[in-house]
This record gives structure tokens, sequence and C-alpha cells, in this order.
């Protein structure tokens, strides 16, 4: 019973889909010149599919460009066709051509694929076909969320003289190394293995052996042969809880039965390894010479890495006019869903109240500045950083990333030796403890802390992102819980969290976690922000250095960040532990490559904290 509900509802939501399409459509036939399955030549010889949407007029109109890895035929089902169409009606109302591509090797374009649509150079080619077509003013911008997002920043460090403006959203796959930050592309997060991309390549990757349109077809050839095979194969259903935990990570894939190929030289590379620097990933020392309109979203997967590429541009760009012509939105969102935001949105299961905004008249006003030459009020009613805070449940505004009216306050973890679970005695403090009365954990890779919501996105079931009650996890021996007093005022922390601990071990590597709390005052505990290190790259990701029995490791780890208002009667609390799985990959704790291993060692982990080590995490507290 339950599956055929499940059948009619999924035919259900394709058929709404195709009404809202087939609308969409309509309203585009009447103001607009659609012309599709344009194949546009790159400097090798191979072509891009291109579909391209705008007005019936005679005048040069400016672009509006997503490139993509998602399948976007007009004749197949779903949201992406019909958010194509959609996207491509806003921008033609607007005055706009919008053109929408996919990335070579997805679906009707040629060549193989990679991820970030490898070789960099396409990018620049399509701005040069596009700027000389006789319909265009020569000014592009691009737009788009995640996999349209990502590719943006490092074609914009090309500087082809048409890219006039960007509006990259949840765009964190595409930034490799920024300062002391190397997720390469959210791949890692502080050297461990973040395992969306595990259950992402799944979902999206076509087999070598698919079905291949001939070399030379014309684009007739393809309009027809588009509204009858949609090239988009459509993967066996996985239990992805179940999947990534199979062992060892190298074969997750292979025992799934899926695709392999990019998976099997990704999970190899070490987060320094040079492959990293080959691609379509943007690193600090490309030069983005684009004036940019940043979209990023608290319960994204990569908020630090996103905020630091935002100050990296603002601060270290040569060019003062483009670092000048920054700006950034942060939402209290998922990743993707800005325009999801409702009258009581939801994140997880709590609630952060009235998040909309007027995303779609602050973009517009952007590229009519940049793209049409107007003199709009933009610059004048547009803050630098619009940021929402939770609990406050507010929009804020802001001329830097921090606020300029934060300051930095240091709360150090104590306790009397027992901090295990929530009915220990930790607490954080900000008198530093004079004495180490260390607590201990026993980490057993072989059964691991559970995700329990986050910042995380593509996991299929394995994770649901966003905020929970963590007050079941916290009953376990192996998570160490601080938390202040009672708050006897408001606090609201705005902007990055740092974390220091001093930690020792009896084995040669492992993994150390932490996560920032807002604990209610009916004990209610909702995740903010986590992080994570391995301990093996706390000296930097250019080597591994092993810990040694007996040694106590001072261990910074990957910043969080976050907006939220800690109200009176509540209380901060960040949970340490060694795992946060399968949101990353288990560490097991052998000292050796990990991926190919099929058995870990049970770990006894410790957390130092006194005058000579003082471990300790450090708010940015809105004055």
């Amino acid at each position: 019973m339950k599956k055929h509900i499940f059948i009619f509802s999924l035919v259900l939501l394709l058929s709404t889909f195709n009404i809202f399409a087939q609308n969409y459509r309509e309203q585009l036939e009447e103001i607009a010149i659609i012309d599709q399955k344009v194949m546009m030549p790159m400097r090798d010889g191979v072509r891009l599919a291109t579909d391209i949407y705008r007005p019936k007029t005679d005048e040069k109109v400016p672009i509006i460009f997503s490139r993509t890895p998602y399948n976007f035929n007009s004749w197949g089902d779903g949201e992406e066709r019909t958010r194509t169409y959609q996207r491509a009606l806003e921008a033609v109302k607007q005055g706009y051509a919008y053109v929408v591509q996919n990335e070579r090797g997805r679906y009707f374009s040629e060549g193989e694929w990679d991820i970030l649509g490898v070789p960099l150079t396409d990018g620049y080619d399509a701005f040069s076909w596009m700027k000389d077509q006789p319909w265009s003013n020569g000014k592009i911008g691009t737009y788009g969320c995640s996999s349209t997002a990502e590719w943006q920043m490092a074609v914009a460090a090309l500087d082809h003289p048409s890219h006039a403006a960007m509006v990259p959203q949840g765009f964190g796959a595409g930034v490799g190394r920024v300062g002391d930050i190397n997720e390469q592309g959210n791949w890692y997060r502080g050297g461990a293995e973040q395992m969306l991309f595990f259950a992402w390549l799944y979902g999206v990757e076509h087999d070598k052996f698919k079905p291949r349109i001939p070399e030379g077809a014309t684009q007739e050839d393809l309009i027809r042969i588009s509204r009858y095979y949609d090239l988009a194969p459509e993967n066996p259903p996985v239990d992805m809880k179940e999947a990534l935990s199979h062992l060892p990570i190298q074969d997750i894939l292979k025992n799934i039965k899926g695709k392999r190929e990019i998976y099997d030289k990704m999970i190899r590379r070490k987060p320094n390894d040079p492959a990293w620097y080959e691609g379509g990933l943007y690193h600090d020392d490309m030069e983005i010479g684009v004036p940019s309109f940043w979209f990023a979203s608290w319960y994204d997967v990569s908020i630090t890495p996103n905020l630091y590429l935002f100050n990296h541009v603002r601060n270290n760009t040569k060019d003062k006019e483009i670092r000048d012509n920054q700006y950034l939105v942060i939402a209290p969102t998922l990743h993707c869903a800005y325009t999801r935001a409702t009258e009581n949105t939801m994140v997880g299961d709590l609630s952060v109240g009235d998040a909309r905004l007027n995303y779609e008249e602050q973009i517009y006003k952007w590229f009519d500045m940049w793209l049409k030459g107007e003199d709009n009020d933009f610059k004048e009613t547009t803050p630098r950083v619009q940021y929402y805070t939770m609990g406050l449940n507010k929009w804020q505004s802001s001329a830097t990333w921090p606020p300029e009216n934060t300051k930095k306050v240091t709360y150090y973890l104590n306790s009397g030796g027992n901090a295990n679970s929530r009915f220990g005695d930790g607490a954080l403090s900000m008198s530093e403890p004079k004495e180490d009365k260390p607590d201990s954990f026993t980490y057993d890779p072989m059964n691991p802390v559970p995700s329990n919501g986050g910042n995380v996105c593509c996991t299929g079931n394995a994770v649901k992102g966003g905020s929970f009650d963590q007050q079941d996890m916290e009953a376990r021996n192996d998570i160490l819980v601080y938390t202040t007093d009672i708050l006897t005022e408001d606090t609201e922390v705005s902007g990055f969290i740092e974390t220091t601990l001093y930690v020792s071990s009896d084995v040669k590597d492992t993994d150390f976690t932490v996560k920032l709390i807002d604990v209610h005052p009916d004990g209610s505990a909702y995740n903010l922000d986590e992080t994570i290190q391995r301990v093996r790259y706390r000296e930097g990701y250019d080597k591994e250095v092993f810990m040694e029995k007996g040694q106590v490791y001072k261990v910074d780890l990957t910043p969080m960040a976050t907006s939220n208002l800690f109200k009176k009667g509540h209380r901060i609390r960040i949970e340490v532990s060694s795992s946060n799985f399968p949101r990353f990959a288990r560490n097991l704790n052998t000292g050796g490559n990990n991926y190919d291993e099929s058995e870990g060692i049970i770990a006894h982990n410790t957390v130092h904290h006194s005058e000579e080590y003082p471990s300790q995490i450090t708010l940015s507290v809105k004055q």
C-alpha cells in the first residue's frame, strides 16, 4: 500500500512540474526567441549543448549565463526542466538573454566529463562565442547555485573582458585553498573526507558505456532526438546510509555498482595533491576580476570557506574597484534553499522565523547595473553584507564580516575530569583552569558517533541537514560536553568560531570533532555548526605528522561560523568527540591510508585543559 501511495505521489509531483513547465514554455514562446540544442564550439573542437532564450527585439541584449552538469532538456520531466523555464522567463522579462549550457560530457554535450568541467577554458570560450553573437551587447553575467556556481570563481580569474558580473550561490565546492582552509572543493574538512561527494557522484556520474550522439549531428537532429531520448540515466535507488558504512571507503561505489572512474582517483588524493590545482577549483593565488554578489547559508556544507573567500576577494584583490564591488548575503537555510524561506522557515526541526528576502529584485538590480549600465540604487539600498541572525530571527546588515561591532570572547574548557555526556561536569568558563584534569573517552571507529542533522547536503537518506535536538546523542560517553552557566543576558554570536584543543591519544592518528550548540531552557540542544580535524594534518596539509603515545599536541580546528542570538536563559555548549559519521569519513586510527583499510583500532583519546594546555573556544560576540 505504501509503495502504491509513493508511486502515486511521485506521478502527481511530476505532473505538477510538467504543468508548470508547460505554462512557462507558453509564456516564453510569446515573448522570446527560443534556440535550443545550439552546439557551441570549444577551442579543441568539442561542442557543448546550449539552449538560448532571448527577447523578441532588434536591440542587442546582455546575457545571463548558467553552465551546469545537470539535465535541463526541455522535453524531460521534473524540477530542473521547470526551473530552467522559470529562470529563462524571468530573465527575458527583464530584458536579458538567458543561456544555459551543459558541461562537456554531460547529456547532449560532447567530450568527457570531469568535476567542474575541465578544461577551465570552456568558460572562457563560451564567453567569446556569446559576445560575438549579433544579438549580444557583449556583457555577460554568470548565475547559479551549487554546481552551476562552483565553476564561476576560477573562470572569473581568467578575466574575460565580457564577464561583467557574477552571482555565485552555494559555491563552496568550487573553493580549493583559501588561506589556511584546504577543503579542495568540499572533498575535505580539516583533512577528513566529507562523504557528501561519495553519494553525489553515485547519483550524477554517467556510465562510460552511455549512449552517445553521433559526431556532427545537426541541431535539427538533436532537437528531434531530445524529444525521445533524455540521455538521463536513472540510477537504482540505494540506501545511502547503509552504503556509506561500507569499508574500505575506496570500494563504496563499487559495492553499490556505481560508476567509479572519477571517484577512484579522487578518493586517493591527499589534501595537497597537485591534481587539485590542475582543474576548475579556485585557489587564493588566482586573481578574481569580476564584481560579485555572493550567496551563502548557515546550514550549507561550506559556510566557513565561503565567507573566507568573500573576505579574501574583498581584502586582497589588486584592483580597488573589484574589491569595492563584492557583496554578500547569508541566509538561515540549507544548501541552495534561499527562495524556500517562508513566514516560518524551518531548518530541520528548528524554526528560525520569517527569513524571506527580495532575492530576485536585488539580483536583477545587480545585473542591471553591470550588464545594462543602469545608474540604479543598488549600492544605496543594498548593504555590503546582509546576514540573518537566528534566535533574533531577523535580517541584519554590516559593512564587513564578521560585523564591525563584534569582540572576540574566549571560553575555556573546564571539568573535574568527567565531561563525558551531558550528565558530566564539563563547563565553558571565561576563567582559565589551573590544574589539568583531562577528559578521556574511547573512540571505536566501528561504533562512531552518528551524524544528527548538520551543515550538509547531497547525502541522500544518510544525513538529514539542519538543526535537531542533540540531547539523546549527548547521552553517549564518547561525546565530551562543555556548557556555560545560564546566560543572564542576550548574547549574539555573529562571526567565526575558533577552537583550539590540546589532545593526546594512544594511537598514531585520530580525529577530533567539535559541534556548537544552543541549549534552550527546556534542555533541548540545537546544533549550529560543526567541524573536524584529522590530527596528522595539524601542522599543515603539505605534510603528515603522527602522534606519539603520552605526548600532548595542540590542534587548531577549521573555524566554524554562525549568527545566532543565545537568548537570556539559554546556554552555550560545545560537543567534542572523534567522529561525526557519515557526515565525515571515519578515521580508522591506524595511521595508514584510511581509504583502503577495512579494519580500525580503538583509540583512547584525551582532551587536556589547564594553564599549560588552555583548550578553548573563541566566539565573535556582538557588542
